[in-house]
């Protein structure tokens, strides 16, 4: 019974999750969803940037505390070991919902595309980035970075183990291209809005300074290992780095996302 509970609950966080990620596209792109990034305004400037930054702050003090070993190991009096990482994926993704719901459109443009071809190359630009997020968790283990590889060993009754390091494909030539991803995503809008503006630019602040807190947990972890595959591969931006990107002597493959994993399942 407690098998079959926690792989529904399993499988609930990641459609629940999976969902969220799909409306971020419309969100942010202002496509299809009901209330989008620039949806039409409806309260003062004061209060939309006072409401909007509330709700961004509580999803990055969220998602960065969560994630620090500190909390982990006291969540674990709490939450047992196999449904931690859909616990933290299902919290992330709650707060994802209150902000697109009580998110305030601000109104007034920053800039503005005309020329057609243009307008459709950010357009797919963006769905790039979007792409880029999606792809990157795949390329080391999407199932276990979203909490169903940890039910399921479960409920089939083998022993979770953590997935070896890699640094496969992008990941040779930056170490976090799920961020990339995202910044890509944010930023190239044909029409930048105020609001679009101060969403972009707040979560690019807030994944400069999350890069900041993973990195150092990264190499109390991984010591000397993470701090050569720092000297191989830049931080947010590809080919930046003008360094061999093949793997440095003596050092394991790896990437951000496996790293990440491996600490919460021991304690993303």
């Amino acid at each position: 019974m407690k098998k079959s509970f926690f792989l529904v609950y399993g499988i609930l966080c990641y459609v629940i999750f999976f969902v969220t990620f799909l409306y971020t596209v419309g969100f942010i792109s202002s496509w299809v969803v009901p209330k989008h990034i620039d949806s039409v305004p409806q309260s003062s400037l004061g209060f939309a940037l006072l409401v909007n930054a509330s709700l961004l702050g509580i999803f990055a003090l969220q998602h960065s505390i969560m994630a620090r070993p500190a909390f982990k190991k006291w969540w674990a009096n709490f939450v047992p070991a196999i449904i931690e990482r859909s616990t933290y994926v299902i919290v992330s993704s709650l707060c994802l919902v209150l902000l697109f719901w009580q998110w305030q459109p601000i109104g007034g443009i920053i800039w503005e595309i005309k020329n057609p071809t243009t307008q459709l190359l950010l357009k797919l630009l963006s769905m790039v980035g979007f792409g880029i997020v999606l792809v990157s968790t795949f390329l080391i283990n999407h199932f276990d970075l979203f909490g169903l590889r940890q039910v399921w060993l479960y409920f089939t009754g083998k022993e979770y183990f953590q997935i070896s390091f890699k640094m496969p494909f992008v990941y040779k030539y930056v170490r976090h291209p799920l961020y990339f991803g995202f910044v890509v995503a944010f930023w190239a809008a044909p029409i930048m809005t105020a609001a679009h503006l101060f969403f972009a630019l707040i979560m690019t602040v807030y994944i400069i300074i999350a890069i900041q807190f993973e990195e150092k947990d990264l190499i109390h972890y991984f010591g000397a290992t993470y701090l050569q595959y720092r000297k191989s591969a830049p931080m947010l931006i590809p080919f930046t780095k003008f360094t061999n990107t093949k793997n440095p002597k003596g050092v394991k493959p790896m990437s951000i996302i496996s790293d990440r994993k491996s600490k919460d399942e021991t304690g993303s």
